[in-house]
């Protein structure tokens, strides 16, 4: 195990690179996201509980269930820190200093490389696939249980949402414009097994992703990207999604040129860690909310 999940959440950060990128996609799930931070604070936000005593007592049940083994929570963590982690160094190295600041992004160019729209598409579907099977941890079921994930997305709300609007925005729209989804399908139909082991965020996430070989992962990974682009193009085209409105709101912390913006979707890349971000506050929640109806 990593760090206690209480740890975790209270090193959230209140003002980074991420927090301010999320903030520019609430026009995309209005009102839905708050940054809430701390351990001790996270559980009286979602109880609405004042009695110190009963919140030492929902706290210590949450880590007792996170620190479980057998429960698939520490799993889930580990999914959504590995999936942002490749790259992000660089990008935090780099704007250590600028916090606080818009992100004179021309001055960074030098520091990141726009990925081919083949490796981003790959990226965008194996991001997906790690949201489904930390849904599947996290609830305690199969980890190929897609039909169960496509119908929870229906109910997706608060941080699971906003992973998913950024997901949409900055892992599609952004880099691959509106035809993201088909870029996507086109990428994953396409390719071979040994492709798929030379993708990095593959390699890293690869041990929990269902399948006994590279070929029936890849198999895994098509079939469950194929299962969402309904709801991925219901969600675009129902809050009126597009490439420039995205940017254009990125653009209130990001300086950037509209002839570069084929470095945004690499400098989101490096500077953010929004998977990890919002996954340790879904944890934190769904901890805390089983702990109330255990204790």
């Amino acid at each position: 195990m990593s760090k206690p999940i209480f740890e975790l959440v209270d090193e959230l950060p209140t003002s980074n690179m991420t927090t301010f990128v999320l903030k520019s996609l609430d026009f995309a799930v209005p009102g839905q996201w708050e940054n809430v931070v701390g351990f001790t604070n996270t559980i009286r936000k979602v109880t609405g509980e004042t009695d110190e005593d009963l919140i030492q007592q929902i706290g210590e049940r949450a880590i007792f269930l996170y620190n479980d083994k057998s429960q698939g929570y520490q799993r889930a963590m580990w999914l959504y820190q590995t999936v942002d982690r490749t790259d992000r160094a660089l990008g935090a190295a780099a704007l250590a200093n600028k916090v606080g600041e818009k992100i004179p992004l021309l001055g960074l160019l030098n520091r990141v490389t726009p990925k081919a729209n083949k490796a981003q598409a790959i990226d965008l579907t194996i991001k997906l696939v790690v949201e489904l099977v930390a849904f599947c941890q996290i609830n305690g079921i199969p980890g190929d249980s897609i039909g169960d994930f496509v119908a929870s997305l229906a109910d997706y709300s608060g941080e699971s949402l906003m992973r998913m609007a950024a997901l949409v925005c900055i892992d599609g729209l952004v880099p691959l414009g509106p035809d993201f989804i088909l870029q996507a399908q086109s990428a994953i139909s396409g390719m071979k097994p040994a492709e798929l082991e030379e993708n990095q965020t593959f390699r890293d996430v690869n041990d929990l992703i269902p399948g006994n070989n590279s070929a029936s992962k890849l198999g895994f990974i098509g079939e469950s990207f194929n299962s969402v682009t309904g709801w991925m193009s219901g969600f675009v085209s129902s809050r009126g999604l597009t490439p420039d409105k995205v940017v254009s709101n990125l653009q209130r912390f990001v300086e950037i040129s509209n002839d570069k913006l084929d470095y945004l979707g690499a400098f989101l890349d490096v500077s953010t860690n929004y998977y990890e971000h919002t996954g340790t506050q879904t944890l934190a929640r769904r901890l805390i909310e089983r702990a109330v109806a255990e204790i």
